[in-house]
């Protein structure tokens, strides 16, 4: 799908507000509201916008322990990505799991209650046998830039 730069003006208004209301939208975009409701919607059907989320502040609510950790598997078959692929998108404390070029299999980020929770998480994946050969644990002692806003501006040419 081609997009346009009122397009792009729609996608960034609702990364930055999912509950921007459809005037706010449209004066953001340019357009009058059926019309910018209308390319809305074009881009939620094209899969373009996937879903709305909040952004929770959960240090807020409690102390939590944010994890990076970087696995490698001990066999490198379709198979065993799979297997892999299937146990990590079971446990809800692992938020985001990357398949990576380089020294490294996966790039994995976890949120957890503590330290402690974390290891039974590791233990957990370990007594499975999901085919881990190594993995190395980061903890994320302050968070100094944590984006959900893609600066599409950048990314994506527009044509006018």
């Amino acid at each position: 799908m081609k997009l346009d730069a009122i397009d792009l003006r729609i996608l960034e208004a609702v990364q930055e507000d999912g509950r921007i209301t459809k005037l706010a939208l449209a004066e953001k975009a340019g357009l009058s509201p059926t019309p910018c409701w209308m390319r809305l919607r074009k881009l939620e059907k094209a899969g373009i916008i996937v879903g709305y989320h909040a952004r929770v502040a959960v240090r807020r609510l409690a102390p939590v322990a944010s994890v990076m950790m970087e696995v490698t598997l001990g066999n490198h078959r379709q198979v065993d990505f799979e297997r892999f692929e299937r146990a990590v998108s079971t446990i809800p404390e692992i938020t985001a799991c990357w398949s990576v070029g380089g020294g490294v299999d996966y790039i994995l980020k976890i949120v957890a209650a503590d330290i402690d929770a974390y290891q039974r998480l590791v233990d957990g994946l370990l007594d499975r046998e999901v085919g881990i050969d190594r993995y190395f644990t980061y903890i994320v002692t302050k968070t100094v830039k944590e984006e959900t806003v893609l600066p599409l501006a950048v990314l994506l040419p527009t044509s006018s």
